[in-house]
């Protein structure tokens, strides 16, 4: 079966950006909001090229990538029918990707330790260039996540800005499964207010209208946009 017949039988990724952007506008009507501040970050890890130019050509841009190397072997054919596409890393990265990332991306969301702040730092250097980048706060303490514990939040990121001259544009986090999100994405809020951040990634599939309504500025949405990933 041809690749071009798969892709019919995929969800049409339009048609789920257009039903997030209609859920997103009633979600900040309701919080008296500004629409027009909330990015869909459409997750198109694992899916292939076929399918991201379908949102590409539905008119949507920024798009996030969990691992360099995919992004990297994926993306360049699709930047140059559609220039002005924003890829965001909101995976892991691990310090040896730094310099690719910072060559590649439009925006790193998970900066989440001295020693990647360092070298991302030399990096920007040599590269002449900075993606926007956001410091992933481990929000709920849990051991097995990624992300800067709340005891050291305020300190990394002020180390950040003095020690390693980096300009943090935003905060990002992923709350504990199972667990009502609101009381996290409201303390990510908070952390950001008394820091002086001004974006704040947060908000998935099962909980974008309640990140919205907590101040969220680029919600990460990959299902319902693209349908279930591959394997």
């Amino acid at each position: 079966m041809s690749r071009a017949v798969q892709d019919d039988h995929l969800p049409d990724p339009g048609v789920g950006l257009d039903e997030i952007r209609r859920r997103i506008d009633i979600a900040c009507r309701e919080a008296g909001k500004d629409a027009a501040a909330v990015t869909i970050t459409a997750v198109s890890k694992k899916h292939e090229a076929g399918q991201i130019e379908r949102a590409l050509a539905a008119g949507h841009r920024v798009f996030g990538e969990n691992r360099v190397q995919e992004a990297m072997s994926k993306w360049p054919a699709l930047k140059e029918k559609y220039p002005d596409a924003q890829i965001r890393l909101i995976g892991p990265l691990q310090t040896n990707k730094a310099k690719d990332a910072v060559a590649f991306f439009d925006a790193i969301e998970t900066v989440d330790r001295p020693k990647l702040a360092r070298i991302l730092a030399d990096a920007i250097t040599s590269a002449g260039r900075s993606p926007d980048l956001f410091v992933q706060i481990n929000i709920g303490d849990e051991p097995q996540k990624a992300g800067v514990g709340l005891g050291d939040a305020d300190e990394f990121l002020e180390s950040c800005k003095k020690e390693y001259g980096l300009t943090i544009s935003g905060l990002m986090c992923i709350p504990p499964l199972g667990e009502p999100p609101a009381p996290y994405f409201a303390l990510l809020k908070k952390i950001a207010d008394r820091n002086g951040v001004g974006l704040l990634s947060m908000g998935m599939s099962a909980d974008f209208e309640t990140a919205v309504q907590l101040g969220a500025t680029h919600v990460r949405i990959g299902t319902q946009i693209f349908g279930p990933r591959p394997n």
